[in-house]
C-alpha cells in the first residue's frame, strides 16, 4: 500500500452481501436483472413524460427527476457490486470509494427533496384545487427542483470533504457491498467526532425535515377530505397520492430501518440487507408503482405501442 497525503491506504476491500459462494450466481442474475429492470423502467418514464404533452405538469415533472435520481442511484453501487461478485474481486481504489461516497449521498438526499417537492405538489393539488395552476408554475417547480440538487449536491459534499480529511491505517476492509460513510468512519484512524457530530446535525435535518414536510403535507391533505367526506372524493385522493405514498413508504422505511433500528456492532448483515433495500429495490419498484396506478402514464404507453404497431411501413 502506498502512502498518500491523507490516507495510508490506495483501495478498500468491499466484502460484498453476506451469501454463500454456491449461491452467487444465482443472485448475480437476480441482481442483474433487477438492476436493468429499474434502469429501463426510470428511463422509460423519463421518455414518456418527454415525448407527451399531457405529461408535461408539476407533478410529472418532479416524477421525471425522480427517475432520473433513481436510476442515478442504483448505478452508483449496483454495477461495481455485480463486477465484483462476477470476478471474485473485492477492491475499490481510493478516490473511486470517495466518489461513491459523494454520489450515494447527493442522489440519496435528492431523493429525499423531490419526494418533498411531489408531496407540496399533492397539497396544493388537494387543498386549493382553484389555485393550483397559479400556484404550481413553471418558475416555482424549476425553483424546486433547483434547491433541491443545490442542497443535496452541498450536503454530500460538505460530508465528502470532512471525509477526505481522515486518515486511513491499517484496515481497510468495509463489510458492505459499497462504501458506506458510517461505515468508513469505523475504519478511521483519526478523531471522528466532527464527521459523527455533522451525521446527527445536519444528515439529522436533511433526512427528518423532508419527512416531516412530507407528513404535514398529508395532513393537511386527510384534514381536507374529512371536512367533505364522499367515496368520489376519498377514491380522486388515493388516486391523486396513492403511488406517492407507495413511494415514500419504502424510501422512509428503508431509512428507519437502517438508522433508527442500528444492528450490533458485532453483526452489519442487517444494514447491508437494508441498504440493498434502498439502493436496488426501492428504485427498481418506483417505476411499477407509479404506471399501475397512474392512467394518464398506462394510457400514453398504449398509444405509443399502438402507433407504434399499426404505423405503415
Amino acid at each position: 500500500m502506498r502512502k498518500d497525503n491523507q490516507s495510508s491506504v490506495s483501495q478498500f476491500l468491499l466484502l460484498g452481501l453476506p451469501i454463500w459462494m454456491k449461491n452467487q450466481d444465482i443472485y448475480y442474475t437476480l441482481f442483474l436483472v433487477m438492476y436493468l429492470t429499474t434502469v429501463l423502467g426510470n428511463l422509460l418514464i423519463i421518455l414518456l413524460i418527454r415525448v407527451d404533452s399531457h405529461l408535461h405538469t408539476p407533478m410529472y415533472f418532479f416524477l421525471s427527476h425522480l427517475a432520473f435520481s433513481d436510476v442515478s442511484f442504483s448505478s452508483v453501487t449496483v454495477p461495481k457490486m455485480l463486477m465484483n461478485m462476477q470476478t471474485q474481486s473485492q477492491s475499490i481504489s481510493y478516490a473511486g470509494c470517495i466518489s461513491q461516497v459523494y454520489c450515494v449521498l447527493l442522489f440519496g438526499g435528492l431523493d429525499s427533496f423531490l419526494l418533498t417537492s411531489m408531496a407540496y405538489d399533492r397539497y396544493v393539488a388537494i387543498c386549493h384545487p382553484l389555485h393550483y395552476i397559479t400556484i404550481m408554475n413553471q418558475n416555482l417547480c424549476f425553483l424546486l427542483v433547483t434547491v433541491s440538487w443545490v442542497l443535496s449536491c452541498t450536503s454530500a459534499l460538505l460530508h465528502t470533504l470532512l471525509l477526505v480529511s481522515l486518515s486511513f491505517c491499517g484496515e481497510n476492509t468495509l463489510p458492505h457491498f459499497f462504501c458506506d460513510l458510517s461505515t468508513l468512519l469505523k475504519l478511521s484512524s483519526s478523531d471522528t467526532t466532527v464527521n459523527e457530530w455533522v451525521i446527527l446535525t445536519e444528515g439529522s435535518v436533511a433526512t427528518t425535515l423532508p419527512f416531516i414536510c412530507i407528513l404535514v403535507s398529508y395532513g393537511h391533505i386527510g384534514s381536507t377530505i374529512l371536512r367533505v367526506p364522499s367515496t368520489k372524493g376519498i377514491y380522486k385522493a388515493f388516486s391523486t397520492c396513492g403511488s406517492h405514498l407507495s413511494v415514500v413508504s419504502l424510501y422512509y422505511g428503508a431509512i428507519i430501518g437502517l438508522y433508527f433500528f442500528p444492528s450490533s456492532n458485532n453483526s452489519n448483515d442487517k444494514d447491508v440487507i437494508v441498504s440493498l433495500l434502498y439502493t436496488l429495490v426501492s428504485p427498481m419498484l418506483n417505476p411499477f408503482i407509479y404506471s399501475l396506478r397512474n392512467r394518464d402514464m398506462k394510457g400514453v404507453l398504449v398509444n405509443i405501442l399502438s402507433r407504434g404497431k399499426f404505423s405503415p411501413r
